[in-house]
């Protein structure tokens, strides 16, 4: 009998061998095509010589070192290559291990900061609907994830969830886009007025919504109006890149896209591209300050925390992103996707929405196309979608809950910034194969 305790206790799952750039391969065999990066992680593909080589030669050299007593020399040299290329005043750099480690930092360090300055009655933390920051208790009562914070809502503190920016489902009739923008924006405005503004320390948002909505990119202005609103109150913007940063959009921090800089960015998944775990909080020189020259100790952290081999992965991806220019390789072949997205499901009356930045594309399923209405949760839709493309070889990343943790499916994709023009057409096809034989065994 197996040992492992799985994610999924009743399902059998194949055990992956190895990996040949875009694939994974099991032990049977069969190859699957890394549609997702597994959850958006690996961005360079996998069995990467140049990365691979990074971390047995620091292994080699120093494996571990805690950082109550040393840095290292990839840590510091990844942290300065971050600094050097990340957006506004962000300048120090706190590694952790994974994503949701970095999302409880930031809303600890977001506290502790107020505390420092001495404004120690700003506590409340405002995020959105329909969000996703991690599964740490603090970072669950973040999200905005209905489904998965619903058994352990007795053990979360109290978040305040204002609307998410998203158009395709909330937009009114007769509103532009920016309009819309504007106006979702101004609920952040009005919930730090009902909170009292002297009592709200952050505002934490992912620049494109990940698993839960499916690659929600903002409008255009959203992220601007939220910044002028966190300066006119003192308020610090989290941003969550966990998933779509280091390059997913395009963009080595995705908020770039948007013409605005946080207070406070996490970012993960991707700046280890899955050779380490490894994610990071990076905060401005005002936030570093306020604890440096007050208790002079950040109350938090891990045993992990910069890792030497995690660091020295790290480094070695986010060279490889910028050296070998695939940012706007990124950008192209992202066009491309949705283009072939685009021209098989555009017409397609199961496929409501197709949007995204980059090589991070959602596609949103409904009953009705012209309604909008989604097919009903007892269906699990997305669960089977999900298995079909698995079986022809397939990996992407379906869920259910799309609207408000209950209604609504749609497929994730986050391949390999590698893949090329004939990748993009067996995603297609296969993940078409998929819907089509799925929908037909769907009632209506």
């Amino acid at each position: 009998m197996p040992h492992i305790f799985s994610r999924h206790t009743k399902i059998t799952t194949p055990v992956a061998v190895t990996g040949d750039g875009c694939y994974l391969i099991d032990s049977a065999g069969k190859r699957y095509f890394d549609g997702s990066g597994g959850a958006a992680v690996s961005c360079l593909g996998h069995g990467d010589a140049e990365i691979v080589a990074a971390v047995q030669e620091q292994v080699e050299k120093l494996e571990f070192a805690h950082t109550g007593f040393f840095t290292s020399e990839p840590a510091e040299a990844l942290a300065d290559l971050l600094i050097e290329n990340a957006p506004g005043e962000l300048d120090r750099v706190y590694f952790v291990s994974g994503g949701s480690e970095a999302t409880e930092a930031a809303i600890k360090l977001a506290r502790q900061y107020f505390v420092e300055i001495g404004e120690p009655q700003r506590r409340h933390l405002i995020a959105r609907r329909q969000s996703y920051h991690g599964n740490t208790l603090g970072a669950l009562a973040a999200g905005g994830n209905a489904w998965r914070r619903e058994k352990f809502s007795p053990l979360l503190v109290d978040v305040s969830h204002i609307s998410p920016c998203y158009e395709y489902a909330e937009r009114q009739e007769g509103e532009s886009s920016y309009e819309y923008g504007q106006r979702v924006a101004q609920e952040l405005e009005d919930e730090i007025l009902r909170l009292g503004p002297n009592t709200v320390m952050a505002f934490m948002a992912e620049p494109v919504v990940g698993a839960t909505s499916g690659a929600v990119p903002a409008v255009e202005g959203y992220f601007r109006r939220i910044r002028e609103i966190c300066n006119q109150y003192g308020v610090l913007l989290i941003l969550d890149e966990v998933m779509c940063g280091m390059g997913r959009t395009g963009h080595l921090f995705a908020c770039d896209a948007d013409g605005i800089a946080p207070d406070i960015v996490c970012i993960a998944k991707g700046l280890g591209a899955g050779y380490q775990p490894v994610g990071a909080m990076l905060c401005t020189k005002q936030i570093y300050e306020a604890i440096e020259n007050g208790s002079g100790f950040f109350q938090h952290g891990h045993t992990y925390l910069g890792h030497p081999v995690a660091t020295a992965a790290g480094l070695a991806v986010v060279r490889a992103i910028l050296k070998r220019d695939l940012l706007p390789y990124v950008r192209d072949m992202g066009e491309k996707l949705q283009s072939a997205l685009k021209m098989k499901f555009a017409e397609h009356p199961h496929i409501g929405d197709i949007r995204g930045r980059g090589l991070f594309c959602g596609v949103e399923l409904v009953k009705d196309r012209e309604t909008k209405v989604p097919f009903a949760p007892s269906n699990g839709l997305a669960g089977k979608i999900k298995k079909a493309t698995f079986a022809a070889g397939l990996i992407c990343y379906p869920m259910s809950g799309t609207r408000d943790g209950k209604l609504g499916d749609h497929v994730l994709l986050a391949p390999p910034f590698i893949l090329g023009d004939e990748h993009i057409d067996e995603v297609v096809a296969k993940l078409s194969d998929a819907v089509e034989s799925t929908i037909a065994t769907t009632p209506d």
